[in-house]
């Protein structure tokens, strides 16, 4: 069988991998990758070879009127970016924030790796089969060590899924992607938003400047650039559910009540969904952002019709996607689970403020407006 993976909204995936302001020159609204190893052997042709290597030392962006003949002639790549008013913020932004997370690559090309795809369905998997006892129980175990667990989500992932040979996702096998043509991809525009509080208990939208503080207008907020696959993408790759698993006696054996199937895995991958929506949904609310809510509720549409077609379902994944995306337990308002993120350092100090966590969102920008999320994806499994 094949699975067949569809960007709902603006995607990325990476590697871990970035482009730095000095690999790259923007020309005609367009990121362009230099081919620096065609411009070096170039250059070593003639005197101007150690210019261009020290202007590469010092520089934090190449000077475009200097070697500007390069993003023309010399480029690897060029990859557009979504919105011409892209340029301008580029322009202004300190060289440490111009650093562009690019999609997974090999070889042959981009692709998506199964690794991301098997872990956004763990995750929701996990989602539909924790219960609040597990969160309980945790809560109980941090309070009497005094200290949490080293690996907390440990324990309650195994007590949802089973551990070792056991696992009840141990089924399922995918396979990396075929690789996808480099068109498909553009340089998307995105700002944090954040949440502030006002008297009466209101919340107010702000936007985030790095290294910190907030203002209230989007455009004096400090931007970031993404390299991501744009809406309508399509990866596949091949899909394997294991006949053996799949036996009553091997379920069984594995002490396993309630097997897992395909289908099941896509139905509790949806609840999953189901609720990151409302919350996105929420979240919306509280900020006024209409176009962000317009299309978290084109999303609920959407996961509508999948759960009627009931062959697939829709994940979020990959870069940008935030907390929520790669937590299992979404109840945020929990005071148990509030009680346990308090205890990690990273989370300590939102929790404490008495915000709704997570106060923050990346927000990706359309046509240079604040409109939608990243990595909400639609998996389907076929012949």
């Amino acid at each position: 069988m094949k699975y067949r993976l569809t960007c709902l909204t603006p995607t990325l995936v990476g590697d871990g991998q970035k482009l730095a302001p000095i690999d790259y020159m923007v020309w005609k609204d367009h990121v362009n990758v230099l081919d620096q190893r065609r411009i070096f052997r170039l250059l070593a042709k003639g005197p101007r070879l150690d210019g261009y290597l020290n202007q590469l030392k010092k520089a934090e962006k190449l000077d475009f009127a200097s070697w500007g003949g390069f993003a023309q002639n010399y480029s690897g790549r060029r990859i557009p970016f979504e919105h011409p008013s892209s340029t301008q913020y580029w322009e202004k932004a300190h060289a440490e924030h111009l650093f562009i997370p690019t999609f997974s690559t090999g070889p042959s090309g981009p692709y998506l790796p199964a690794t991301a795809l098997k872990g956004a369905l763990r995750t929701g998997v996990v989602h539909g089969q924790i219960s609040e006892r597990l969160i309980s129980d945790l809560a109980e175990r941090t309070a009497s060590e005094g200290r949490l667990p080293r690996r907390p989500a440990s324990y309650v992932e195994e007590a949802a899924l089973g551990s070792g040979g056991a696992d009840s996702m141990k089924f399922i096998a995918a396979s990396d992607s075929s690789t996808v043509a480099e068109n498909v991809f553009k340089i998307y525009l995105l700002r944090v938003a954040t949440l502030e509080a006002r008297g009466g208990g209101k919340l107010e939208l702000a936007w985030k400047q790095s290294p910190r503080g907030s203002v209230k207008r989007a455009e004096d907020s400090t931007p970031a650039f993404a390299e991501m696959a744009v809406p309508g993408t399509t990866f596949e790759g091949e899909w394997r559910e294991s006949a053996f698993l799949a036996q009553p006696e091997i379920a069984k054996a594995l002490r396993k009540r309630d097997r897992l199937d395909a289908a099941a895995v896509f139905a509790l991958v949806n609840g999953y969904a189901e609720q990151m929506l409302r919350v996105q949904k929420q979240y919306s609310v509280w900020t006024g952002l209409a176009l962000l809510k317009s299309t978290i509720e084109q999303l609920e549409t959407r996961l509508g019709e999948i759960r009627q077609a009931g062959n697939g379902c829709m994940l979020p994944l990959g870069w940008g996607a935030g907390f929520l995306s790669k937590a299992a337990f979404l109840d945020t308002k929990d005071e148990t689970y509030r009680k346990i993120l308090a205890q990690v350092g990273f989370y300590a100090r939102a929790i404490q403020s008495g915000l709704p966590f997570p106060k923050t969102r990346k927000i990706i920008f359309l046509g240079n407006q604040p409109a939608s999320l990243a990595g909400f994806v639609h998996l389907t499994v076929g012949g």
